[in-house]
């Protein structure tokens, strides 16, 4: 299968070029060559822009494209018309922020989508990111009716991320002590590894499939109670945990999802209460999560020389924590 990647070079870009590689496809990369331009020195790499530079694809012919970087509705479109003729099938990276009502637990494919009053808005903002992810769908499904595969992820984590969500929680116990642990234990958490939906996309495009489809994980109900547990259990040290609620949190202006990422206040917390069992029909199937956290740890050694060390560009700051938790328990 010849399968063209707009983009390819960051996270799940590249685990999805090494999941295509692995399965012997023959792969085309097309972005500005800004990101990573060294990986993958055995695929053909085509430079250009999205934004009026789309000239190095025409063309060409693939069986499928896969775009990992759309985001603004004008080029997902562009893109999309320029390629209807030339490849048989497209996958769109899309986001379970594309649903309109965060407060609604269990929500499926056919829930309620997000709106903007503004459909000439690209500014890319925490309000707008949802809805321009609606509009991006609708416009590639209108240039291939029937031909798009609309991957509506959830927070995407593993080696390589460096939104760094994740990846504070594994660091941050490793390195032992008191631990400010947001909410409650049974808080529902989801997380899908990078690697398990780029080996899903694949199939999925091997096999045409298009359709929307909730991608995030487990197939069980995960907590972050039952997160920080498998992390202590792979960092073998003794953290503890202090458990503060929502309410002091958002009291001292504690920012959900970034300081304390994962942690969203419960009342909002439906956004990881999505319902992947389509996606789990389809063949999405998930390692086991002590693996995810023991590889993104290695990872973390590997780019900042300390498995231990918070050089991250996510989570709460020690000092910070150390306030925070001391206002707790003088409350």
């Amino acid at each position: 299968m010849k399968i063209l990647m707009l983009g390819g070079t960051r996270f799940l870009g590249r685990h999805i070029v090494e999941a295509a590689l692995a399965q012997g496809h023959e792969v085309t990369l097309f972005n500005r060559g800004n990101t990573n331009p060294d990986l993958f020195p055995q695929v053909e790499k085509l430079v250009g822009d999205r934004d009026g530079g789309l000239d190095t694809l025409a063309g060409r012919r693939w069986d499928v494209a896969v775009d990992t970087c759309g985001y603004v509705p004008r080029l997902v479109k562009a893109s999309a018309e320029l390629l209807a003729n030339t490849v048989e099938h497209y996958t769109f990276i899309s986001s379970i922020s594309a649903y309109a009502d965060t407060t609604v637990y269990g929500m499926d494919e056919s829930a309620e989508l997000h709106t903007l009053a503004d459909e000439t808005v690209e500014e890319i903002t925490g309000q707008t990111y949802g809805g321009l992810k609606v509009l991006c769908e609708k416009v590639a499904e209108k240039a291939m009716p029937g031909r798009v595969l609309h991957v509506r992820s959830g927070l995407i984590v593993g080696p390589h991320d460096p939104t760094d969500r994740f990846t504070y929680w594994p660091v941050r116990v490793a390195m032992g002590g008191e631990i400010l642990a947001p909410s409650r234990p049974e808080m529902n958490i989801q997380i899908i590894d990078a690697r398990d939906q780029a080996e899903w996309i694949i199939r999925m495009a091997e096999a045409r499939t298009a359709g929307v489809y909730n991608v995030t994980g487990p197939d069980y109900p995960l907590t972050m109670g039952a997160l920080l547990d498998a992390c202590r259990q792979v960092s073998e040290n003794d953290a503890t945990l202090t458990w503060v609620p929502d309410d002091f949190l958002l009291e001292h202006d504690v920012k959900p999802f970034t300081e304390l990422p994962l942690w969203i206040p419960e009342t909002y917390n439906g956004m990881q209460a999505i319902k992947v069992q389509k996606a789990l029909d389809a063949g999405l199937r998930f390692r086991p999560l002590d693996e995810t956290i023991l590889d993104t740890l290695t990872w973390n050694t590997y780019r900042t020389g300390d498995a231990t060390a918070l050089k991250l560009n996510a989570g709460m700051l020690q000092d910070r924590e150390a306030t925070l938790l001391q206002a707790w328990k003088e409350r």
